[in-house]
């Protein structure tokens, strides 16, 4: 075979519904038919594409395992008829034969596979061999590696070029893609399911580039896009020279097939530009909250406009991700509403054109208060009476959500979440929470953002200058509990995310007291994390799949 042959190559970045798997094996049949249309001879599809990522415990059901195995078949003889394509397929693939820890134990294994199908058949399968049990990752639970079942690599002709495959993380260690190169690769393709976090494109992209010049092999990305639960791909597959420059780059944050021709060491495409941080957390949050109400089949969400800022960015997040005619706004005033968070409230609606409410709850909050009126005779008023508010606005929306089926966004920020600033059962409330990654001081970067986008100032500058408040009390702010933001999110950050001590930190110069008062907060109320809805992920450290900490613990460092 020659390097010098032109290989045409689709790289479709396909948005998968996890566990629809005659679904998406007719979308993945197809693309690769509209890809073959166009000229292309190979097409290559992400990591677990089939079953879509991450399959969880599905992948321990027998059934879903056959079912995965027969649509492969199917997709293959789906597209019999097509002259000189090859097609790599990501999935799940049932594996039997002994316990690779226990010999004489006859058990039906899995593997993270890539399959090669070519003229009806199935012509050649590569299992992962590097399988990641970090962050969000925990596939040593589900898969065996291919090294451990004795499967090597994997090199197959296309016109004329020697095509090696590797699976996503394999792409990050020397191995696997020197094995291919030593079998004949004289191209290497590598299919993905990369979860999103900040900065993730530009680590991902780099590292990729190290590993194409490492083995002097073009690199072909083929990526996954879309939101998981919490968890959301981005999507903007590439294509790379052997000297690891850039030849080709995909959209980020949609669907679409990126064509790519490969000649000798370098390889030619369309150059999709990065996008700004502000505008990659913005599509991320935006494609999280799109699948995850459309791939559940929620009608519309309903959310609890305050006047604030987090209620003001989650609305604008909300109405770029569906569409204004299914967002719903409710302003719930109570006692210490301030009267510019109605104005405020009202007015965002009617920039986005969204439907808003008003539902007062003070006849409300003086009913709890009565009735629990003998129980707290003599004790002073404290929280427990700023959380009544906050549980009846709960139990409002929940009691719209149940009557219309639209699904309740929270609001809660992540400095919010960390500390605790927030009410179980009150404004914790809901089925999706849009921006419990999100860091206050990020929270403001994105509002002045979306305010440069479209033309149009979508939310009212007061919104963004006023100090914050979750208007419980009496000329209450945020800052008369909590540490200011800046200070605040900068301990979270290396805390959470960098993993410092508490010592690490005062010695990096932040105030003994804030670090000692914030970490403490963080550890306490765990509690409350544990029962908060999920939301998009868009940091390497949030709290969800990649923060399991024990809610009873007395480890303090």
């Amino acid at each position: 075979m020659s390097d010098t042959s032109t290989l045409s190559v689709a790289l479709v970045q396909f948005n998968p519904v996890v566990g629809d798997i005659a679904g998406n094996a007719r979308k993945l049949i197809d693309a690769a038919r509209a890809a073959h249309a166009d000229g292309a001879q190979l097409v290559v599809t992400p990591e677990l594409a089939l079953c879509g990522y991450p399959p969880e415990d599905l992948l321990l059901r027998p059934a879903f395992m056959q079912a995965c195995d027969a649509a492969l078949q199917d997709i293959a003889q789906g597209l019999a008829d097509l002259p000189g394509l090859h097609v790599v397929i990501g999935h799940p693939q049932t594996w039997g034969g002994g316990d690779v820890r226990t010999p004489s134990v006859t058990v039906h294994q899995r593997l993270n596979a890539a399959s090669v199908l070519h003229a009806g058949r199935v012509v050649a399968t590569y299992a992962k061999r590097e399988l990641p049990n970090y962050q969000v990752f925990d596939e040593c639970r589900y898969f065996v590696s291919g090294r451990d079942v004795g499967l090597g690599p994997v090199v197959f002709d296309v016109a004329g070029r020697r095509v090696g495959l590797l699976i996503c993380e394999d792409a990050w260690f020397d191995e696997p893609g020197q094995a291919a190169r030593e079998a004949g690769a004289d191209v290497l393709v590598v299919i993905n399911a990369s979860p999103y976090h900040a900065c993730k494109r530009v680590e991902r992209e780099q590292r990729m580039a190290d590993r194409a010049r490492s083995l002097s092999l073009p690199l072909l990305y083929a990526h996954m896009v879309g939101g998981q639960d919490e968890m959301v791909f981005d999507g903007g597959s590439f294509a790379l020279d052997a000297d690891g420059s850039l030849g080709a780059r995909a959209p980020f944050f949609e669907s679409c097939v990126l064509r790519v021709e490969v000649q000798a060491g370098t390889v030619h495409g369309p150059v999709a530009e990065p996008l700004t941080q502000e505008a990659e957390v913005w599509g991320a949050l935006v494609t999280g909250v799109r699948d995850y109400i459309g791939k559940n089949g929620f009608p519309g969400v309903i959310l609890g406009l305050s006047g604030g800022i987090d209620s003001a960015l989650v609305m604008a997040i909300a109405v770029d991700a569906l569409g204004a005619d299914k967002v719903r706004a409710v302003m719930m005033p109570s006692p210490y509403t301030a009267d510019i968070s109605w104005i405020d409230a009202a007015d965002m609606a009617a920039r986005l054109g969204v439907r808003y409410d008003e539902i007062r709850i003070d006849d409300t909050f003086t009913a709890f208060r009565q009735a629990l009126a003998g129980q707290f005779a003599g004790l002073p008023e404290d929280t427990t009476e700023e959380n009544i508010q906050a549980r009846i606005r709960g139990t409002l929306l929940m009691a719209l959500s149940n009557k219309t089926g639209w699904i309740v966004l929270t609001t809660g920020n992540k400095s919010e979440m960390a500390t605790g600033y927030c009410t179980l059962y009150g404004d914790m409330a809901g089925g999706f929470a849009v921006i419990k990654d999100v860091a206050k001081t990020l929270v403001y970067k994105l509002a002045r953002w979306r305010n440069t986008q479209g033309g149009q100032e979508v939310i009212p500058d007061r919104i963004i200058t006023r100090p914050p408040s979750a208007e419980l009390r009496p000329d209450q702010t945020d800052q008369d509990s909590l540490p200011p933001y800046e200070v605040l999110d900068a301990i979270l950050e290396r805390y959470m995310e960098l993993d410092q001590s508490v010592a690490q930190i005062i010695e990096a110069g932040y105030p003994a007291a804030d670090v000692e008062r914030v970490t403490r907060l963080i550890k306490i109320n765990e509690y409350k994390r544990r029962q908060a809805p999920i939301g998009v992920r868009i940091t390497h450290r949030a709290f969800g799949r990649d923060w399991r900490y024990p809610i009873t613990s007395k480890f303090r460092a």
